[in-house]
């Protein structure tokens, strides 16, 4: 009988070591490394923290800083793989642009890298709208408008800058050149939440019905360190959270977790960018009488002046509540609330996405998508990117030397921003 027992012992030890290799199998040798190896993280967190310090102008100008530092600068993919992660994001709820900056990171260093992308691209702008909140190093308004309006100039080089090297790698025929304009004027058009989503399901039809690829294939691919299974997880975990966190509340009402509960939803449901957050915050926070108007209004307006994504207003309203949780507390707790949706969309949509990548017929229809991206940025180049900076002659000037900086001269989005900032601050004195 001891025998027995002895030698079962080694055998089920055996079996649950082949069971646990099975678990851990699908993260491969790039996602332990990314696990345990903090020169990845570092890497990523360095690269993106300076993008946070520096990345002004809205959603659709950081999609622009992201290719310069990212496609031309570091060359951590190509313009079609960058761009294929750009149709996915477009396509997920949540801010477009944050989701794309979790993708790199995710590429380049695994669940680490995506966290250390989030930190550092959120950080700068989240520990400025917190400071703001709690009244710490207010500045007038007044001091700040020709500083601000020199960063919205060199946002529009940037993003100029963008839509002239997307549309030159991904709109190669007429075709393509053809349904990049028709998306540009959809969405001018169809200036609603949905029209944006519209005009890529609708690229994506085209591109199916028309294109022709060679056989060949993506010429690269898009390398996940995470499985298919893991991915799985993370989209049930998003859509059990988004069913079952209101029906806690339900059963256990905590004013922290209600608070958690309204910044999950809002960054789980909203679709078309930063700014359609606003009347849905305004609704659940405003309406609830958590958060006052005055305070509110003036909250989402040092948004606009902030580098990084606008989702960071959510730290503003955290620290602003009216009860408990709030201040540092309350600004974590609704900053991680806004965001977790994306983090758990990007892991868990991005595996199936590079497969799919690989399928003939889904490459004429992400062509489709792809030449649509390219309007849609084309068409925010116009409004809100150029309307809002552009006011005369002078403006067109600085706007265009900038686009000439950048794309003749090679330099730095980081360093055109810095430049144009005092140039700004000068002209206004």
């Amino acid at each position: 009988m001891g025998a027995q027992a002895g030698t079962c012992k080694p055998m089920i030890q055996h079996g649950l070591g082949l069971r646990f290799r099975e678990l851990v199998e699908p993260y491969n040798a790039p996602m332990r490394r990314a696990l345990f190896d903090q020169s990845g993280f570092m890497e990523v967190f360095g690269a993106f923290l300076r993008l946070g310090l520096t990345a002004f102008g809205g959603p659709v100008a950081h999609l622009g800083y992201f290719r310069d530092e990212f496609v031309v600068r570091r060359q951590w993919l190509d313009e079609q793989a960058y761009a294929d992660l750009l149709a996915l994001c477009q396509f997920l709820p949540g801010p477009a642009s944050s989701q794309v900056g979790m993708a790199l990171g995710l590429m380049r260093a695994g669940h680490l890298g995506a966290l250390a992308a989030w930190l550092g691209f959120t950080l700068p702008s989240a520990v400025v709208m917190t400071l703001l909140a709690l009244g710490v190093g207010y500045l007038e308004p007044d001091s700040l408008v020709g500083v601000t309006h020199g960063l919205k100039l060199a946002a529009v080089a940037v993003v100029a800058q963008a839509v002239w090297g997307m549309a030159h790698s991904l709109c190669p025929d007429w075709r393509r050149r053809i349904l990049m304009l028709a998306a540009a004027l959809l969405v001018g058009v169809l200036p609603l939440p949905w029209g944006t989503w519209l005009v890529i399901m609708l690229g994506g039809g085209i591109g199916l019905l028309s294109l022709r690829l060679p056989a060949s294939g993506v010429t690269t691919r898009l390398t996940m360190a995470v499985s298919r299974r893991v991915g799985g997880i993370c989209l049930l975990l998003f859509f059990v959270l988004l069913a079952g966190l209101p029906l806690l509340t339900m059963q256990w009402p905590n004013t922290a977790l209600s608070i958690f509960v309204v910044f999950y939803r809002v960054g789980a449901l909203v679709f078309g960018g930063g700014h359609v957050v606003l009347p849905l915050l305004q609704a659940e926070l405003v309406g609830a009488g958590k958060v006052a108007e005055d305070v509110f209004l003036a909250g989402y307006g040092a948004a606009q002046a902030v580098p990084g994504p606008l989702f960071t207003f959510a730290a503003f309203l955290g620290a602003a509540l009216t009860s408990a949780p709030n201040g540092v507390l309350g600004a974590v707790l609704a900053l991680l609330a806004i965001f977790l949706p994306s983090f758990l969309l990007v892991v868990g949509a991005l595996p199936f996405w590079a497969g799919l990548r690989q399928n003939r017929h889904a490459r004429a229809a992400l062509a489709g998508i792809n030449a649509a991206v390219v309007g849609i940025l084309l068409a925010a180049l116009y409004q809100p990117v150029g309307r809002a900076a552009i006011h005369d002659g002078g403006d067109v000037l600085l706007a265009v030397l900038g686009f000439w900086a950048l794309q003749r001269w090679a330099c730095p989005a980081w360093l055109l921003v810095g430049v144009y900032a005092v140039l700004g601050w000068m002209l206004a004195g």
